[in-house]
Protein backbone atom coordinates (compact mmCIF):
# COMPACT_ATOMS: atom_id res chain seq x y z
CA UNK A 1 0.00 0.00 0.00
CA UNK A 2 1.44 3.50 -0.73
CA UNK A 3 2.09 5.63 2.08
CA UNK A 4 0.51 8.65 2.25
CA UNK A 5 3.70 10.46 2.40
CA UNK A 6 4.82 9.54 -1.18
CA UNK A 7 3.23 12.11 -3.30
CA UNK A 8 3.57 13.03 -6.54
CA UNK A 9 2.50 11.30 -9.87
CA UNK A 10 5.02 9.79 -12.43
CA UNK A 11 6.77 7.09 -10.24
CA UNK A 12 6.37 3.75 -11.58
CA UNK A 13 6.85 2.11 -8.31
CA UNK A 14 5.47 2.58 -5.21
CA UNK A 15 8.19 5.12 -3.20
CA UNK A 16 10.02 3.49 -0.32
CA UNK A 17 12.97 3.90 2.59
CA UNK A 18 13.36 0.27 1.98
CA UNK A 19 16.19 1.53 -0.87
CA UNK A 20 18.09 2.99 2.44
CA UNK A 21 17.61 0.09 4.66
CA UNK A 22 18.34 -2.82 1.77
CA UNK A 23 21.91 -0.15 1.28
CA UNK A 24 23.09 -0.94 5.50
CA UNK A 25 22.44 -4.45 5.69
CA UNK A 26 25.75 -5.67 5.90
CA UNK A 27 27.10 -9.17 5.83
CA UNK A 28 29.78 -10.17 8.04
CA UNK A 29 32.76 -11.59 6.47
CA UNK A 30 36.35 -12.96 6.80
CA UNK A 31 38.55 -10.18 6.92
CA UNK A 32 41.68 -9.96 4.83
CA UNK A 33 43.07 -7.10 5.73
CA UNK A 34 42.04 -5.35 9.17
CA UNK A 35 40.17 -6.68 11.99
CA UNK A 36 36.58 -7.24 10.93
CA UNK A 37 35.03 -7.58 7.52
CA UNK A 38 31.37 -7.22 5.97
CA UNK A 39 29.71 -7.05 2.74
CA UNK A 40 27.54 -4.58 1.06
CA UNK A 41 25.66 -4.33 -2.08
CA UNK A 42 25.24 -0.53 -3.70
CA UNK A 43 21.88 0.45 -4.53
CA UNK A 44 19.94 1.00 -8.27
CA UNK A 45 20.74 4.38 -9.88
CA UNK A 46 20.26 5.81 -13.53
CA UNK A 47 24.09 6.69 -13.82
CA UNK A 48 27.46 5.03 -14.69
CA UNK A 49 28.06 4.58 -11.20
CA UNK A 50 26.86 3.80 -7.35
CA UNK A 51 25.64 6.75 -5.32
CA UNK A 52 28.65 7.98 -2.95
CA UNK A 53 25.99 8.21 0.32
CA UNK A 54 25.95 4.34 0.03
CA UNK A 55 29.16 3.91 0.72
CA UNK A 56 29.27 6.82 3.59
CA UNK A 57 25.78 4.75 5.27
CA UNK A 58 27.91 1.14 4.80
CA UNK A 59 31.34 2.13 6.15
CA UNK A 60 29.16 4.01 9.03
CA UNK A 61 26.96 0.93 9.73
CA UNK A 62 30.36 -1.16 9.69
CA UNK A 63 32.46 0.85 11.94
CA UNK A 64 28.91 1.49 14.34
CA UNK A 65 28.78 -2.69 14.68
CA UNK A 66 32.76 -2.65 15.99
CA UNK A 67 31.95 -0.23 18.70
CA UNK A 68 30.09 -0.60 22.14
CA UNK A 69 28.96 1.82 24.87
CA UNK A 70 30.14 4.64 22.43
CA UNK A 71 28.16 6.97 19.99
CA UNK A 72 30.04 7.64 16.32
CA UNK A 73 30.17 11.47 16.19
CA UNK A 74 32.24 12.51 13.64
CA UNK A 75 33.43 10.35 10.09
CA UNK A 76 35.63 11.59 7.21
CA UNK A 77 35.99 10.06 3.67
CA UNK A 78 37.73 9.83 0.07
CA UNK A 79 35.71 7.96 -2.74
CA UNK A 80 38.70 6.76 -4.55
CA UNK A 81 37.60 5.30 -7.25
CA UNK A 82 34.23 4.85 -9.31
CA UNK A 83 32.29 1.81 -7.65
CA UNK A 84 29.94 -0.62 -9.44
CA UNK A 85 26.19 -0.27 -9.55
CA UNK A 86 23.97 -3.64 -8.13
CA UNK A 87 27.64 -4.67 -6.68
CA UNK A 88 28.93 -6.30 -3.77
CA UNK A 89 31.42 -3.46 -1.66
CA UNK A 90 33.77 -5.38 1.21
CA UNK A 91 34.10 -3.41 3.61
CA UNK A 92 37.17 -4.09 6.20
CA UNK A 93 37.46 -2.05 9.79
CA UNK A 94 40.51 -1.98 11.61
CA UNK A 95 40.19 -1.10 15.01
CA UNK A 96 42.85 1.74 15.49
CA UNK A 97 41.90 2.54 19.72
CA UNK A 98 39.42 1.95 22.07
CA UNK A 99 40.15 4.24 24.96
CA UNK A 100 37.68 4.79 27.81
CA UNK A 101 36.42 8.50 26.14
CA UNK A 102 36.54 7.34 22.55
CA UNK A 103 37.29 5.38 19.87
CA UNK A 104 38.74 5.33 16.31
CA UNK A 105 38.60 3.19 13.24
CA UNK A 106 39.62 3.13 9.88
CA UNK A 107 36.97 1.16 7.49
CA UNK A 108 38.01 0.98 3.70
CA UNK A 109 36.11 -0.92 1.11
CA UNK A 110 37.18 -2.96 -2.10
CA UNK A 111 35.68 -3.92 -4.94
CA UNK A 112 37.07 -5.57 -7.92
CA UNK A 113 40.74 -5.88 -5.71
CA UNK A 114 40.70 -2.54 -5.43
CA UNK A 115 40.41 0.09 -2.50
CA UNK A 116 37.54 1.64 -3.83
CA UNK A 117 36.62 4.35 -0.30
CA UNK A 118 38.01 4.99 2.72
CA UNK A 119 37.32 6.74 5.89
CA UNK A 120 38.49 7.20 9.78
CA UNK A 121 35.16 7.24 12.34
CA UNK A 122 35.76 8.14 15.42
CA UNK A 123 33.33 7.68 18.32
CA UNK A 124 32.43 9.01 22.19
CA UNK A 125 30.91 7.78 25.49
CA UNK A 126 29.65 11.35 25.97
CA UNK A 127 30.22 13.35 29.14
CA UNK A 128 28.53 16.67 30.82
CA UNK A 129 29.22 19.52 29.32
CA UNK A 130 27.96 23.29 27.60
CA UNK A 131 25.25 23.25 25.00
CA UNK A 132 25.65 25.36 22.08
CA UNK A 133 23.35 24.60 18.65
CA UNK A 134 23.60 26.63 15.48
CA UNK A 135 19.77 28.05 14.81
CA UNK A 136 18.03 26.64 11.68
CA UNK A 137 17.74 29.51 8.34
CA UNK A 138 14.60 32.18 8.82
CA UNK A 139 11.46 32.10 6.54
CA UNK A 140 11.82 28.66 5.35
CA UNK A 141 8.52 27.75 3.74
CA UNK A 142 6.69 24.76 4.98
CA UNK A 143 7.37 21.29 3.49
CA UNK A 144 3.08 20.82 2.60
CA UNK A 145 3.31 23.74 0.76
CA UNK A 146 6.04 22.72 -1.53
CA UNK A 147 6.06 20.37 -4.59
CA UNK A 148 7.41 16.82 -4.06
CA UNK A 149 10.26 16.24 -6.60
CA UNK A 150 7.43 13.67 -8.57
CA UNK A 151 4.84 16.08 -8.49
CA UNK A 152 7.86 18.74 -9.87
CA UNK A 153 9.01 16.55 -12.78
CA UNK A 154 5.64 15.75 -13.52
CA UNK A 155 4.19 19.37 -14.35
CA UNK A 156 7.04 21.69 -15.26
CA UNK A 157 7.80 22.91 -18.81
CA UNK A 158 11.05 23.38 -18.44
CA UNK A 159 13.75 21.21 -21.20
CA UNK A 160 14.31 17.66 -20.29
CA UNK A 161 18.02 18.20 -20.99
CA UNK A 162 19.97 14.70 -20.32
CA UNK A 163 16.76 13.44 -18.08
CA UNK A 164 15.80 10.06 -18.91
CA UNK A 165 12.85 7.96 -17.77
CA UNK A 166 14.41 6.21 -15.81
CA UNK A 167 16.44 9.04 -14.12
CA UNK A 168 12.79 11.05 -13.76
CA UNK A 169 11.76 8.15 -11.92
CA UNK A 170 14.46 7.99 -9.37
CA UNK A 171 14.70 11.32 -8.89
CA UNK A 172 10.93 10.97 -8.43
CA UNK A 173 10.58 8.52 -5.69
CA UNK A 174 13.67 5.95 -5.93
CA UNK A 175 16.19 7.62 -3.74
CA UNK A 176 14.01 6.45 -0.15
CA UNK A 177 13.75 9.72 0.75
CA UNK A 178 11.11 12.72 -0.14
CA UNK A 179 13.14 15.96 -0.97
CA UNK A 180 11.15 18.98 -1.22
CA UNK A 181 13.73 22.28 -2.39
CA UNK A 182 13.94 25.95 -1.95
CA UNK A 183 14.14 27.86 -3.47
CA UNK A 184 13.22 25.35 -6.23
CA UNK A 185 15.28 22.04 -7.64
CA UNK A 186 17.71 21.91 -9.74
CA UNK A 187 17.35 18.98 -11.60
CA UNK A 188 16.65 20.70 -15.54
CA UNK A 189 17.46 23.91 -14.95
CA UNK A 190 18.38 26.61 -12.08
CA UNK A 191 14.51 26.96 -10.22
CA UNK A 192 15.22 30.24 -8.03
CA UNK A 193 17.58 32.95 -7.43
CA UNK A 194 21.11 32.10 -8.40
CA UNK A 195 22.70 32.66 -4.86
CA UNK A 196 24.83 30.49 -2.35
CA UNK A 197 22.10 29.01 0.12
CA UNK A 198 19.40 26.65 -0.41
CA UNK A 199 17.18 24.35 1.91
CA UNK A 200 15.96 21.03 0.74
CA UNK A 201 13.21 19.20 3.52
CA UNK A 202 13.96 15.36 3.24
CA UNK A 203 12.04 12.90 5.32
CA UNK A 204 11.69 9.15 4.40
CA UNK A 205 8.90 7.66 2.32
CA UNK A 206 7.69 5.68 4.62
CA UNK A 207 9.04 4.40 8.33
CA UNK A 208 12.65 3.06 8.33
CA UNK A 209 12.22 -0.64 9.09
CA UNK A 210 15.07 -2.02 11.84
CA UNK A 211 18.59 -3.26 10.21
CA UNK A 212 20.19 -6.19 11.95
CA UNK A 213 23.14 -5.19 14.15
CA UNK A 214 22.25 -1.68 14.13
CA UNK A 215 20.11 0.06 16.70
CA UNK A 216 17.18 2.61 15.72
CA UNK A 217 19.43 5.29 16.72
CA UNK A 218 22.30 4.10 14.81
CA UNK A 219 19.93 3.35 11.66
CA UNK A 220 18.96 6.90 11.79
CA UNK A 221 22.94 8.17 11.63
CA UNK A 222 23.57 5.94 9.19
CA UNK A 223 20.32 7.79 7.38
CA UNK A 224 21.67 10.80 7.15
CA UNK A 225 25.10 9.93 6.24
CA UNK A 226 23.16 7.97 3.73
CA UNK A 227 20.77 10.65 1.95
CA UNK A 228 22.86 13.74 2.41
CA UNK A 229 25.33 13.01 -0.75
CA UNK A 230 22.15 13.41 -2.67
CA UNK A 231 21.91 17.40 -2.40
CA UNK A 232 24.96 18.50 -0.82
CA UNK A 233 26.60 19.81 -4.07
CA UNK A 234 23.50 21.74 -5.45
CA UNK A 235 24.00 25.11 -4.07
CA UNK A 236 27.43 25.21 -5.84
CA UNK A 237 25.35 23.98 -9.03
CA UNK A 238 23.42 26.80 -8.31
CA UNK A 239 25.93 29.49 -8.09
CA UNK A 240 27.62 28.38 -11.61
CA UNK A 241 24.29 28.14 -12.98
CA UNK A 242 24.31 24.29 -13.99
CA UNK A 243 21.34 21.48 -13.49
CA UNK A 244 21.57 18.03 -13.04
CA UNK A 245 20.21 17.31 -16.60
CA UNK A 246 22.37 20.10 -17.87
CA UNK A 247 24.47 17.80 -21.03
CA UNK A 248 28.11 18.35 -20.56
CA UNK A 249 27.61 17.94 -16.52
CA UNK A 250 29.69 15.74 -14.99
CA UNK A 251 29.98 15.16 -11.12
CA UNK A 252 31.33 13.18 -9.03
CA UNK A 253 32.09 12.88 -4.81
CA UNK A 254 35.68 13.14 -3.76
CA UNK A 255 35.69 13.65 -0.07
CA UNK A 256 33.20 14.55 2.29
CA UNK A 257 33.23 14.91 6.70
CA UNK A 258 30.26 14.57 8.79
CA UNK A 259 29.83 15.81 12.36
CA UNK A 260 26.69 13.98 14.30
CA UNK A 261 26.01 16.51 17.37
CA UNK A 262 23.38 14.92 18.81
CA UNK A 263 20.16 12.35 18.19
CA UNK A 264 16.76 13.27 16.68
CA UNK A 265 14.23 11.30 14.54
CA UNK A 266 13.97 10.11 10.75
CA UNK A 267 10.65 9.87 10.73
CA UNK A 268 9.96 13.62 10.70
CA UNK A 269 10.36 16.35 7.51
CA UNK A 270 14.49 18.04 8.70
CA UNK A 271 15.38 20.83 6.86
CA UNK A 272 18.98 20.56 5.12
CA UNK A 273 20.30 24.04 4.89
CA UNK A 274 23.03 24.33 2.72
CA UNK A 275 25.25 26.90 1.39
CA UNK A 276 28.46 27.25 -1.55
CA UNK A 277 31.43 27.79 -0.35
CA UNK A 278 34.15 27.55 -3.11
CA UNK A 279 33.75 26.34 -6.86
CA UNK A 280 37.34 26.55 -8.97
CA UNK A 281 39.84 23.86 -10.86
CA UNK A 282 37.05 21.96 -11.57
CA UNK A 283 36.10 21.54 -7.58
CA UNK A 284 33.21 22.67 -5.66
CA UNK A 285 32.74 22.62 -1.80
CA UNK A 286 29.78 23.11 -0.14
CA UNK A 287 28.73 22.94 3.65
CA UNK A 288 25.12 21.78 5.22
CA UNK A 289 23.36 21.67 8.53
CA UNK A 290 20.42 19.11 9.20
CA UNK A 291 17.78 20.63 11.92
CA UNK A 292 14.93 19.05 13.18
CA UNK A 293 11.40 20.87 12.44
CA UNK A 294 11.07 22.39 15.77
CA UNK A 295 14.98 23.67 15.15
CA UNK A 296 17.23 21.46 16.56
CA UNK A 297 20.83 20.99 14.81
CA UNK A 298 21.19 17.36 14.38
CA UNK A 299 24.53 17.06 12.32
CA UNK A 300 26.88 19.09 9.98
CA UNK A 301 28.35 18.41 6.45
CA UNK A 302 30.93 19.30 4.23
CA UNK A 303 31.69 17.81 0.64
CA UNK A 304 33.92 18.35 -2.32
CA UNK A 305 33.27 16.98 -5.41
CA UNK A 306 34.08 17.36 -8.76
CA UNK A 307 32.38 19.76 -11.01
CA UNK A 308 32.87 19.83 -14.86
CA UNK A 309 31.02 21.08 -17.68
CA UNK A 310 31.31 21.50 -21.72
Amino acid sequence: MTDSRATGAGVRSVPTSAVFTAAIALSPAEPEHFDLAFTATTQPCPWPKAYGGDMVAQAAAAAMRSVEGKTLHSMHSYFLRPVDIGAEVRYEVELLRDGRGYATRQVRGFQNGKPVYTCLANFAAGEPGATFAAEPPAGVPDPTELPSSATYLRDTTAPRGTMTASSEEYWSGGRGFDMRHVPGPVYLTVEGERVPQQAVWVRPFDALRPVDGLTDEQRDLAALAYVCDYTILEPVLRMLDLSWAQPGVVTASLDHSMWFHRPGPMDEWLLYAQEAVAADSGRGLAVGRFFTSSGTHLATVAQEGLIRSS
